[in-house]
């Protein structure tokens, strides 16, 4: 018997187009032997499609058309089932297929931040990757920075700042700055992820015009001070709180001062068989040239990371490294990275399929183990009380 694997992606966030490639990556390689798989995909208005055209790359070139010859459905359980089901109703056959086991493939916020991991733990599905909390926590820079440090890894110091102060006394952030950070300053979107919105600032007036970007894509942001002598290290770490292991080490290459959302997905948009690629395409060094002392402290610390924020899955951890000091920061983990970071598991041997099913069999663990945990009490303490006409207890 096949597994019932609902692939979900796309969503409202601007790392729209990124989920698509991601997952329909994935469900080019899903062993169809074990697992029927239903690809769902979510437009920007957060409603839910599925068919033959949502499981092929070509379609997205006419979003319109897609749908229009697609299946527009909700979850919905009934009893101990979860179905997709046609919406509207309306006449002929309602359900379109069952779901055992979700996987989410959403990047950014709506989708990736425990947004859609919450409605699927709510409809009481097993789901793949992080939960509610780590998904949460891995999608807010700070957060993730202020936990860290208290577990002690190594963090940059940052500063929160709301993008409504950005405008409301734009004088005082840039102060705020200047005291708590200096020049120049990293300014970026606190919960996005894909290098969008990030700008360096090297005065007051570079900095008031990042800030303006960045809250172009969130309401908060963070600034933090720039890395002499930068090196970017990234790795990947696959597993849960009880085990997790590290992949091989990369070096990303970037054409300007930062890795930006062109490195990474514009000026790699097709892989050496023509197919849009993805994360997978990017400039880079795989192993990345380092002493094995320093492979080790990176992965060392990406699995403490990882397990520190109660991740589940697989997530890339992004470092970065000042080449003359020999300091090492953690940056910010991506819970839920482009191409699953695939590319960063087949040096140690493990195969973009293995790599699939481990997740999956992830999901399994985790909902075995929660249906060990009680949940409610069979007891109904409404049924004890008396109430007066004005629902007040007598």
């Amino acid at each position: 018997m096949r597994i019932k694997l609902a692939v979900f992606f796309g969503g409202k966030s601007v790392e729209h187009e990124v989920s698509v490639i991601t997952a329909l990556q994935a469900v080019r390689s899903l062993n169809p032997d074990k697992y029927e798989v239903i690809p769902v995909y979510i437009d920007k208005n957060n409603c839910m499609y599925t068919g033959v055209m949502t499981g092929r790359i070509e379609s997205y070139s006419d979003i319109a058309m897609l749908k229009r010859q697609s299946i527009r459905v909700v979850p919905v359980r009934d009893g101990e089932r979860v179905f997709l089901v046609k919406y509207p109703g309306g006449l002929g056959r309602k359900i379109i297929s069952e779901i055992d086991i979700a996987f989410p493939m959403g990047h950014g916020t709506n989708v990736e931040d425990g947004v859609l991991q919450g409605l699927l733990q709510f409809l009481g599905i097993p789901y793949v990757g992080c939960d509610v909390l780590s998904a949460s926590c891995g999608m807010s820079k700070y957060t993730q920075k202020v936990l860290l440090k208290n577990e002690g890894i190594p963090v940059l110091d940052c500063i929160r700042i709301k993008s409504a102060d950005v405008f409301s006394d734009s004088e005082k952030v840039l102060k705020l700055i200047e005291e708590k950070i200096s020049f120049p300053a990293v300014i970026k979107p606190n919960n996005l992820g894909s290098s969008v919105g990030i700008k360096i600032a090297r005065s007051q007036a570079e900095a008031e015009d990042a800030l303006e970007h960045a809250s172009l894509f969130s309401g908060e942001l963070i600034a933090e001070p720039v890395v002499s002598n930068l090196r970017e290290f990234n790795v990947s770490v696959l597993g849960d709180r009880d085990e997790a292991e590290a992949s091989e080490c990369e070096e990303p290459i970037a054409a300007e001062e930062i890795l930006s959302y062109r490195d990474k997905y514009e000026n790699n948009a097709k892989g050496k068989d023509g197919k849009t690629s993805g994360l997978a395409s990017l400039s880079r060094k795989i192993p990345a040239d380092i002493p094995p002392e320093l492979r080790e402290k990176i992965r060392g610390i990406a699995i403490r990371a990882f397990q520190a924020l109660g991740c589940s899955g697989v997530a890339r951890i992004d470092f970065l490294y000042d080449n003359k000091s020999g300091e090492l920061f953690f940056n910010e983990i991506n819970t839920l990275p482009g191409s699953l970071s695939f590319y960063l598991w087949e040096p140690t041997g493990l195969k973009y399929p293995d790599l699939l099913d481990k997740l999956i069999n992830l999901a399994i663990k985790r909902e075995r183990e929660n249906k060990a945990v009680n949940f409610s009490f069979d007891t109904n303490i409404l049924s004890t009380l008396r109430f007066g006409m004005k629902g007040n207890k007598t």
